[in-house]
């Protein structure tokens, strides 16, 4: 799971997020505040992956917690005001979200997050084996060979080019241990994007596979699609 925190002395700002963030399976909100002095205090104690971090707030401003952090985690900056973005991009923000802010706007910034939280030298490259059980026997599927996954009550469908696994999985705990090159594009299903042959507004084709695309996964999936 990602941790997450929100920062913003705007209750309805705050509110938003809280949504934004609800519908991301791999968040976990860990603090969500409008007081900047209990995030510094809560963050010296507990570890936070991801903070939605508000500019403008009394006592202290976004760019004053920002230099304040030894260690910061990943931030995206949200403010009314685009007069700030370059100052912040000084200090490593991975992106920056004009209010009001919009749900596409912040799948396109959280996606950014989540491509670099699961990329590793392995991950880059789509070599390496799945490990799991299947009829109780230990199997290693390549990476390389899967092509799309689909959740099936309290299972998984893995399916590959010479056939199908059943295994008893969540997609969530799966997604944690797939190269980057693998999307979720639906609730119900995640694609080896490496192996896409058509896709359409709505749908991703790889050979006689037709895989939905939800409106919740759609930014996501046509930006990793073009890098695939």
């Amino acid at each position: 799971m990602i941790k997450i925190g929100i920062i913003d002395d705007e209750p309805l700002a705050r509110k938003v997020l809280e949504e934004y963030c609800s519908k991301i399976e791999s968040f976990s909100i860990v603090i969500c505040t409008g007081n900047p002095l209990e995030f510094i205090n809560f963050i010296q104690q507990q570890d936070v992956d991801l903070i939605f971090l508000d500019i403008e707030m009394p006592e202290l401003n976004g760019i004053e917690i920002l230099r304040s952090l030894i260690n910061p985690p990943k931030v995206i900056l949200t403010t009314a005001y685009s007069e700030y973005a370059l100052e912040s991009y000084d200090y490593g923000v991975v992106d920056y979200l004009l209010k009001p802010i919009k749900l596409e706007r912040f799948l396109k910034a959280v996606n950014k997050v989540v491509t670099s939280k699961a990329s590793t030298p392995e991950h880059d490259t789509g070599k390496g084996e799945l490990q799991i059980k299947h009829d109780g026997l230990p199997v290693n599927i390549a990476f390389n060979s899967m092509l799309y996954i689909q959740s099936f009550g309290n299972y998984l469908k893995i399916f590959t080019e010479s056939r199908m696994y059943l295994i008893t999985e969540t997609l969530t705990n799966i997604t944690t241990v797939l190269p980057s090159n693998f999307q979720r594009t639906h609730k119900s299903y995640i694609v080896n994007l490496k192996r896409v042959t058509k896709a359409t507004k709505t749908f991703l084709f790889i050979e006689n596979n037709k895989i939905p695309v939800s409106a919740m996964y759609k930014i996501m999936v046509f930006d990793k699609l073009e890098s695939a």
